[in-house]
């Protein structure tokens, strides 16, 4: 296998990572054991972590400031120098951002365009109150369109990491508002991981056409808080629904593909099995020194 069909398999590997587990996958066994030369694997890998970090709204310490922002196409800038630079709308400022480290640097003002400035700031003022009010721990950011001053991008995203107990889990959530247009595209991106004696995932997709009432226009000052609120109620009918979904698989879903139980109708005693694995692996270990 040459040296290009080993990255592409290692890409692979690292673009299914689940939520906050992709260090684990690019440090295990199975990408080294395809990719032994670390300078190799970072370069080669480069461009899909790129990838998945932009997919996945990866969050980055803002430099300077004591919020942090997300790294996503609708933050990044077109520049003409070779590195990539990642603006934060919030500090006004663009930085650099290494895909391997997740570390910020080079921290630059940035002028916005005053005819949409007004109301991205309202805009973003009323989806951070509305994180703070649903969200234990996420990060907002909402950024403005060149040349299109009433168009705007809103990007959500909420992690919960515990590999203590065995499982990651990510919200991501995109809208596109359009005030020339009055209405609002979306998306919200579920993914779950748990893997205690097991693997399952769960990963969700889900469309949202939102359109906006004639109240909501660039001359009213409560616009912004009403884009949200009609993002709040969304997003709040999807939970239910999901929260609805999962309850329906223990009882359902799940019983439609296999047993609850064994035939016996007795739970398995999985101590006691390898109990009796370990003993069989004893006696024929006893049986070869014997017949020595």
């Amino acid at each position: 296998m040459d040296p290009a069909e080993r990255i592409e398999i290692a890409s692979k590997f690292l673009l299914q990572s689940p939520p906050g587990e992709i260090n684990d996958v690019l440090n295990g066994t199975h990408i080294r054991n395809i990719i032994s030369d670390d300078d190799s694997l970072q370069a080669g890998v480069q461009p899909a972590l790129q990838e998945y970090n932009l997919a996945q709204f990866i969050i980055a310490d803002v430099p300077g400031c004591d919020h942090q922002s997300i790294i996503s196409d609708a933050a990044r800038l077109a520049g003409e120098d070779e590195q990539e630079r990642f603006l934060d709308p919030r500090s006004k400022q663009t930085f650099v951002f290494d895909h391997l480290t997740l570390e910020t640097s080079d921290p630059q003002p940035y002028e916005p365009e005053a005819e949409s400035e007004p109301l991205r700031e309202a805009l973003e003022k009323a989806t951070l109150d509305y994180l703070s009010n649903h969200f234990h721990d996420g990060t907002a950011t909402v950024f403005s369109t060149p040349g299109s001053p009433l168009r705007f991008v809103i990007q959500i995203v909420a992690n919960k990491y515990n590999p203590n107990n065995f499982w990651s889990g990510r919200w991501r959530s995109e809208y596109v508002v359009d005030l020339a247009q009055q209405h609002a595209e979306g998306r919200i991106l579920v993914n779950v991981h748990y893997y205690e004696q097991g693997n399952v995932q769960l990963e969700t997709k889900h469309a949202v056409h939102l359109p906006l009432p004639p109240s909501v226009s660039a001359d009213s000052p409560q616009s912004a808080t009403k884009v949200v609120a009609l993002i709040e109620e969304e997003e709040n009918k999807y939970q239910r629904s999901l929260s609805e979904t999962y309850a329906d698989m223990g009882s359902k879903t799940f019983k439609d593909l296999r047993r609850a139980l064994p035939l016996t109708r007795q739970k398995l005693d999985w101590d006691r099995v390898l109990g009796y694995k370990l003993g069989a692996e004893l006696s024929a270990g006893k049986g070869v020194l014997g017949s020595s």
